[in-house]
């Protein structure tokens, strides 16, 4: 059996490949590894877990293996967002912290995070050697070493803890409450079922804005859908939008680390809009400044503001671990990517979602405007910036550097009429045009997959883009 860290972590099907058994290989592997990075008699480590079938039970699972170990586990009462358990790692001193869950996946999914002590991901090299205890204790035939639950308990190795207070009075510190009271707005959040259920509620609970709350019940199945805030799965979010006559919408995915939003008209406002209006938000009215950190499938109007503020941008490879590692080096005002995962300066380097939605609501409030008049007037200045994705299932599987080289191999000169200016294989392949619009293929760290991105000035640049990106990516 191999177990390999992706782009997050580790995920798979439940009963299939993640198992008890086998997570309690990746724990113990955790554990050498925390053990070995440690100078102390019992290291901490928090745990977490969010809805989905059986997580708490796995998260129990982990925290006993540590506590086999001699490993302090503060164990989360409940369900709870990715970014309060990292905020909760940074807060309590801790050596790592293990997520349980599988984002935004289907529900036949689940999986495990692991952070660093910085509060964000855990780094590339840091993963690799996780892997190589775990490659070792299964060539050495060596189990898990595992405690009593009731035992650990006794014991002081596994402490029970609720994260949300110390997160949200963290948020406090970044977010201005008072703007967003003024605003009075009214707002539907849509947990679709996930593990920020109740979080943004929580934090507008002493403000003036009214709060209706959908999909926040606990449901592992996510009512069939896959807990991902895009336009697709939103439809019930509109529907309340419509039905309580709200000024907009905020949904978050399933560990709460990814935003979507929908305006008081209904149409879905993605990240790309969410990331630019926060970066011209926190550079025209709080003064902010500092590097901007994209990823390579994230919107140009991105670029574009950088350019007007003077402002230095960084595009990375997907993945919020590589926007962490500028985070936690540079100077860096706002950093995100395409599928909802966005941090700001003075947060932990962790994507966020109900961090994001709050500053949504903030931007709007000082705005004293809907948020389709902000996304109007976003597109006049910075675009007009048209954008899409395709998931091409993948018939069999394919490296990504099989991949690289066929498409740099079968590069085209000219997309949709414009120049094909410059081809970048910082993750995938993409082709940049002429007129600024561009198309991505790279295959997906999470899923078996192609994903297909592409950006241009109107809607039938985008579906040329994608149409050739489908093509060639069969």
């Amino acid at each position: 059996m191999t177990i390999k860290f992706g782009t997050d972590g580790w995920r798979a099907v439940i009963s299939d490949t993640f198992t008890f058994a086998n997570l309690r290989l990746v724990a113990q592997a955790i554990a050498d590894y925390v053990l070995e990075e440690s100078d102390g008699d019992h290291p901490d480590v928090v745990v977490g877990f969010d809805t989905r079938f059986l997580s708490d039970r796995y998260a129990a699972e982990v925290a006993r293996v540590l506590a086999g170990n001699g490993i302090v586990a503060h164990l989360t009462r409940a369900d709870a967002p990715t970014p309060a358990i990292s905020y909760a790692v940074v807060h309590k001193k801790a050596a790592a912290g293990v997520m349980i869950t599988a984002s935004h996946n289907p529900p036949r999914y689940n999986g495990l995070k692991l952070k660093a002590a910085f509060g964000g991901s855990a780094l590339p090299e840091q993963a690799h050697r996780v892997e190589v205890h775990l490659t070792h204790n299964q060539e050495a035939a060596r189990g898990p070493n595992l405690m009593d639950y009731q035992a650990a308990l006794e014991a002081g190795l596994i402490r029970r803890f609720d994260p949300a207070w110390a997160y949200y009075e963290h948020l406090t510190q970044l977010i201005d409450l008072d703007v967003i009271s003024d605003g009075e707005l009214r707002v539907v959040t849509d947990a679709m079922y996930g593990s920020a259920r109740k979080c943004i509620a929580d934090m507008l609970a002493r403000t003036r804005c009214r709060v209706h709350q959908i999909r926040g019940e606990m449901n592992p199945g996510f009512g069939g859908i896959h807990p991902e805030p895009i336009a697709r799965y939103l439809s019930a979010l509109g529907a309340a939008i419509r039905s309580y006559h709200a000024d907009l919408g905020l949904a978050t995915d399933g560990d709460g680390d990814r935003i979507g939003a929908m305006d008081g008209l209904g149409n879905f406002v993605d990240p790309h809009h969410i990331f630019a209006l926060a970066l011209r938000y926190l550079v025209e009215k709080r003064g902010w400044s500092g590097t901007v950190v994209r990823t390579v499938s994230t919107t140009r109007m991105i670029d574009r503001l950088a350019a007007k503020y003077g402002l230095p941008l960084v595009e990375t490879p997907v993945g919020f671990n590589h926007i962490a590692d500028h985070m936690l080096n540079d100077d860096v005002l706002i950093g995100g990517e395409e599928s909802g995962g966005i941090s700001i300066k003075g947060h932990i380097p962790e994507g966020d979602g109900v961090l994001m939605g709050l500053l949504l609501l903030e931007i709007v409030s000082a705005a004293g405007v809907g948020l389709n008049e902000l996304v109007d007037d976003l597109q006049a200045e910075v675009g007009p910036a048209r954008y899409a994705r395709r998931d091409v299932p993948l018939r069999r599987p394919v490296s990504k550097a099989e991949m690289v080289a066929r498409l740099t191999e079968q590069s085209p000169s000219s997309l949709g009429g414009e120049e094909v200016v410059e081809v970048k294989t910082t993750d995938g392949v993409k082709y940049i045009l002429a007129d600024d619009s561009w198309l991505l293929i790279r295959p997906s760290g999470t899923e078996p997959v192609l994903r297909v991105y592409a950006e241009g000035r109107d809607d039938g640049m985008v579906a040329t883009l994608l149409a050739y990106g489908e093509e060639v990516a069969a």
